[in-house]
């Protein structure tokens, strides 16, 4: 403990100095990153969080994966193989996964043209994730599977999902025990992807549609909080903070995007647009489905969306450094920071509503206004790229927060298997505690690269410790990779590098 205790001093010694040395420079190091590159890598890192049987050959590339939760559902006589670990544990959270999955259905449908092979990759991602959802939805009626795998159990463990021996708790949400955010935020993803598959594979876009209908009557028919049904199962870790409003704003708006029927016109009316935020998350979808939903607006000039335009617009004003009404603080380097746990995915998300509604003003040729301030589409592209160009390394430290991008780039990521050696490298058994001596607290990069992971990001000061014990800055997740696909592929149609 002491030794890693020193590492620590050393390393953030070396950040403060490297901050330090590295802000006068800063500017000498704007520039167009490999965009391209950062989107075919930021698609491949779900290989390295599948759960379940892997494919063979070219569609698994991360090879240092292996099989993993094959009996995931038994405890529950159900098959709930599939779908992705959330982040650098084991467990399978299906509210963040849902939200990963929208993410990069929305990604696809926006932004598809200008991803060239990767669109295909993408589209393979987010069918990893609902092969999994529509398990979760069909299996047993009346009841929604939300996750597997004990959070507090796994959490005590440092362990390759390869060998899990931890208990495979199976949780569900039900008409007795409700859960309308978690299942509004599926039945967005499963609507979401219904659209990416609507040419490419009608059956299966069909089958996506009717389970996300279902599971959309689920959430609005028994109305709670999955927080409240499931307790220290989903808390602190996934806890529904915003409520459950927005997921169902989000999951009809979705539907409604997805379908066009009054049905859900009418619901979305009844919920009205009131909700003001200056964030977007896994657990806040508010200003993702004003923006959504502001696209009738924008693009088709229907008039019964103006309270969501002005809503999407008020949030873009709390976000512009230069806006009065600004409430977002920014990093001497010029990244937004919102909240200290994992910073990045804020920023992630709110980038996708930045270059998202950006190019919905440009189809038009709008502007708005913040206060006297007039807001272009360029100034909302710019500061999107300035946002994506910092985490691919244009900051301060010179250093890309996305594994395997750039000479420089975390080596200590909060990961399981990524820090511990693979089955082909280390045969026998890692069991529970097994990881922590020598892995865990090993002063080495770890021996796995998990390429594309983008992690929780650098402090307020715009330092990073690249500390394997500090999850909150060295953990990937997937929904901050989910949300910066479509800005990344955005750019990587925009610029050439």
């Amino acid at each position: 403990m002491a030794m890693r205790l020193s590492l620590s001093i050393f390393i953030s010694l070396f950040v403060i100095l490297g901050s330090s040395i590295s802000s006068s420079v800063q500017v000498l190091a704007a520039g167009n990153p490999n965009y391209r590159e950062a989107l075919a890598k930021s698609v491949l890192f779900f290989q390295g969080q599948r759960s379940g049987r892997l494919p063979a050959g070219a569609a698994q590339q991360i090879t240092w994966r292996s099989n993993s939760g094959l009996s995931d559902g038994r405890q529950a006589y159900v098959d709930l193989t599939g779908g992705y670990y959330d982040a650098g544990d084991n467990v399978k959270f299906n509210f963040p996964m849902a939200f990963t999955t929208t993410m990069l259905s929305w990604g696809a449908l926006e932004y598809g043209k200008r991803m060239g092979p990767q669109l295909p990759e993408t589209r393979a991602a987010i069918r990893w994730a609902t092969d999994y959802l529509i398990k979760c939805a069909r299996q047993t009626p009346g009841r929604l599977y939300v996750g597997v795998g004990d959070p507090n159990v796994d959490h005590k463990c440092w362990e390759r999902p390869e060998d899990m021996d931890t208990t495979r708790t199976v949780y569900s949400v039900s008409p007795s025990n409700p859960g309308s955010d978690v299942a509004g935020e599926t039945a967005a993803a499963l609507a979401a992807a219904s659209l990416v598959f609507r040419r490419v594979d009608p059956k299966y876009s069909k089958l996506l549609l009717n389970t996300a209908r279902n599971v959309m009557q689920f959430a609005i028919q028994y109305r709670g909080a999955y927080s409240d049904s499931l307790g220290s199962a989903v808390c602190p870790f996934y806890c529904s903070y915003s409520g459950y409003n927005d997921e169902l704003l989000w999951g009809a708006a979705w539907l409604f995007r997805a379908t066009n029927e009054l049905y859900y016109y009418n619901f979305i009316k009844s919920l009205g647009a009131s909700d003001s935020t200056d964030i977007f998350s896994w657990d806040n979808k508010f200003a993702g489905a004003y923006v959504l939903l502001s696209r009738r607006a924008l693009l088709n000039n229907d008039k019964n969306f103006e309270p969501y335009k002005q809503e999407a617009e008020q949030f873009m004003c709390r976000i512009l450094p230069n806006s009065p009404s600004s409430s977002t603080q920014y990093t001497q380097g010029g990244l937004i920071y919102k909240l200290p746990g994992s910073n990045l995915q804020y920023v992630t998300s709110i980038t996708f509503l930045l270059t998202t509604y950006s190019k919905y003003m440009a189809a038009r040729k709008l502007t708005f206004d913040c206060g006297n301030l007039v807001v272009t589409p360029m100034a909302l592209r710019n500061l999107a790229k300035q946002q994506v160009d910092y985490i691919l390394g244009v900051n301060p430290l010179k250093m890309s927060y996305m594994v395997g991008y750039g000479p420089y780039y975390p080596k200590r990521i909060h990961h399981r298997g990524s820090s511990l050696p693979s089955l082909t490298s280390h045969r026998q058994s890692i069991g529970c505690d097994g990881g922590f001596q020598p892995f865990f607290y090993s002063l080495n990069p770890n021996p796995n690269i998990l390429v594309g992971a983008v992690v929780g990001g650098p402090n307020q000061n715009d330092g990073f410790p690249d500390d394997r014990g500090d999850y909150s800055h060295s953990e990937p997740a997937t929904y901050i990779n989910g949300a910066i696909v479509g800005p990344l592929a955005f750019f990587a149609g925009s610029y050439r590098s």
